[in-house]
């Protein structure tokens, strides 16, 4: 077989990556778009007690949660059921899914989104989030839903 083209290995380092903070998580992208040829994106989110982003779904990304550390609770078919340490979760897109922190101290999830674009969609909200304590939540759907994301 014959490869025209090989691409390299990507690197980034533990404390690499760009850290973008939104809907009460710090977001740490290891591998973005720019970097995976628009295959997927990988990071972590650390979540705060009590943490964790709506009810939503990708029309665009099928997305992937591993839990690092915490006590994690996942929407998934309607019901929230609780995912532990190295406990996986697949969210396809169309799916509505959320999570959230369940326990007293932050948790921490290995994040994959395929394709790309996902970090585009956090860096915007991360933009809107850092312009007040109160973010308009008006532009956060319009973010959202220019990135194919609704919320419900």
């Amino acid at each position: 077989m014959s490869v025209a083209f090989a691409p390299e290995a990507v690197i980034t380092e533990a404390t690499g990556g760009q850290v973008l903070h939104a809907y009460g998580d710090e977001v740490r992208v290891y591998l973005d778009g720019a970097q995976t040829e628009g295959r997927l994106v990988v990071f972590t989110a650390l979540t705060p007690p009590g943490g964790g982003p709506p009810p939503h779904y990708h029309e665009n990304e099928d997305e992937w949660f591993f839990v690092v550390a915490g006590d994690f609770e996942f929407l998934a078919g309607g019901e929230w059921r609780p995912v532990g340490v190295h406990g996986a979760v697949f969210a396809p897109r169309l799916s509505v899914h959320a999570y959230r922190n369940v326990g007293a101290t932050p948790g921490r999830l290995l994040i994959h989104a395929a394709p790309a674009g996902f970090e585009i969609f956090f860096a915007e909200s991360a933009a809107e989030f850092a312009k007040s304590e109160r973010p308009d939540r008006t532009r956060l759907v319009e973010i959202g839903l220019a990135h194919g994301i609704h919320f419900v």
